[in-house]
């Protein structure tokens, strides 16, 4: 006892198209809402959204004359929408293919002096070694930034224009801090 299961929408638009390609006839919806269920097991409810769906990918073509819908597709359509399609992927195949090569052409270009040599291990551990050394002598600047002439001057600047705003306006000292984002930890230096 096995259930009958129902034909796919891919099912349903073949048998669709082989009504059009046996035939070779024009139709209305509603001769293809009679025929298609009989002649193809499609059934009489999915027959317009078969028909649209065609219609929409251009397999099938739809006239209005007066005030009724006709619909047609030849087996001639279909095989220059076919070949057309072909050659359209044809193109895009060469164009991938010649892609790929300059690809690799590229690819061996880029290889021809990177060869891994002696010389190469040995620059690249002399390099690795200068950036280490490099990030050192950073932190080491860093470590004396605070006795930098410049950065001296302008810290004397900040603690005259703290002062002078204390004096001439009268304001707490903790207060100028927060609003000009002065850290707390702000030492005056000799």
């Amino acid at each position: 006892m096995s259930k009958k299961r129902g034909l796919s929408g891919e099912e349903k638009r073949t048998r669709m198209m082989e009504i059009f390609f046996e035939t070779k006839d024009v139709f209305q919806l509603k001769d293809l809402e009679k025929l298609a269920p009989k002649e193809k097991g499609i059934t009489a409810m999915s027959v317009k959204e078969v028909l649209q769906s065609l219609v929409d990918d251009g397999m099938v073509d739809c006239e209005r004359i007066g005030t009724s819908n006709y619909y047609w597709a030849f087996p001639s359509k279909a095989l220059h929408a076919r070949k057309r399609k072909l050659e359209a992927l044809n193109s895009q195949l060469s164009e991938g293919s010649q892609k790929h090569a300059d690809l690799q052409k590229s690819i061996e270009k880029a290889r021809v002096g990177r060869q891994e040599t002696e010389e190469r291990a040995m620059l690249a551990k002399e390099l690795s070694s200068f950036q280490d050394q490099r990030k050192k002598l950073k932190a080491e600047v860093e470590k004396y930034r605070e006795c930098d002439p410049q950065v001296v001057e302008e810290i004397h600047n900040i603690f005259a224009i703290k002062s002078w705003a204390k004096r001439k306006y009268g304001f707490e000292e903790t207060k100028i801090d927060k609003n000009f984002g002065i850290p707390e930890d702000f030492d005056y230096v000799d």
